[in-house]
């Protein structure tokens, strides 16, 4: 226990030096909702009730609100701004697999829990993937769609990768053994200073399932089917990333059809770990994709 709770400290003071300090008391409350025939998830819902629905899909080995708590107050101007923890990600759902095809069906089931209709997928990384998802297997429910540093895939389903993929997962296993998993009350506690909170969300996603998420992630490929998208899209591209490369976000930008591309001066934790460059143009992303819901 000590051990887990000197490792847990080391981990706040390195994240106390890099994270922009946008107040955790900011973020709205959130709730469990059951989805019938699938099971609870944390969700937050905010923003006037009236206006167009954002659905805000996170990335990999975060949560809904530790991926894009810096936005919310900003989006909530103007936006109704639904968040969710992915399955395996947080307070989601726990399933025997974890597929993107499975958290895109989560979004809808999860939109029909709330009385909403359509509106814009934003997704952030593997968000992005869940996003493209949520219009292909349920094109009729959204009406733009807006994606932040992601691509067309994740990573090439070479049978190496795959397996160091799996190697790493059981090295992630191991160190989740050291990690201190949050009680559940002090993740919603934003009393405490943002860096606390933001780790608290980070531990409550078990590294163990990194194996998981990697097979999810690696059998997304959307570029046979890229071009029949035929909503709003805007692509925000993160020009210094290291784990989506700029060139494989390109490629959403050239096989849209009247994609709409935005930058961001960041690398791939930008929404969080460089929200100040982030924020603009994502705020007229989404107000891009989202023109056609305005004008209604």
């Amino acid at each position: 226990m000590i051990v887990r709770a000197d490792f847990a400290r080391g981990m706040v003071r390195a994240f106390g030096h890099v994270l922009r300090p946008y107040p955790a008391r900011d973020i709205p409350a959130g709730t469990m909702v059951d989805l019938p025939g699938r099971g609870p998830l944390f969700v937050t819902d905010s923003g006037p009730r009236d206006a167009p629905v954002v659905f805000l899909l996170h990335s990999v080995l975060t949560t809904g609100l530790l991926c894009w708590y810096p936005v919310i107050p900003e989006l909530n101007k103007r936006y109704r701004v639904i968040t969710l923890d992915q399955r395996w990600h947080g307070r989601g759902i726990r399933s025997p697999e974890f597929s993107l095809d499975d958290c895109a069906d989560d979004v809808v089931a999860l939109a029909d829990e709330l009385g909403i209709d359509r509106f814009t997928a934003a997704g952030f990384s593997m968000g992005g993937g869940i996003a493209q998802l949520v219009w292909r297997r349920h094109p009729q429910r959204v009406t733009g769609l807006v994606l932040c540093s992601t691509g067309p895939y994740f990573s090439t389903r070479d049978p190496r990768l795959r397996a160091q993929s799996r190697r790493t997962g059981r090295v992630l296993t191991a160190v989740d053994k050291l990690l201190p998993r949050p009680r559940v009350g002090r993740l919603d506690d934003t009393s405490v200073h943002t860096t606390v909170w933001a780790m608290r969300q980070f531990l409550s996603t078990p590294l163990s399932h990194m194996g998981h998420f990697g097979d999810g992630l690696g059998v997304f490929d959307s570029r046979e089917w890229l071009a029949e998208i035929d909503v709003p899209t805007s692509v925000v591209v993160s020009t210094r990333d290291r784990v989506v490369e700029p060139a494989r976000q390109e490629l959403l930008v050239d096989g849209i059809a009247g994609a709409r591309r935005f930058e961001v001066d960041g690398g791939h934790a930008c929404c969080v770990l460089g929200a100040q460059w982030f924020i603009p143009p994502f705020i007229e992303a989404v107000d891009a994709a989202s023109e056609v819901s305005i004008e209604a």
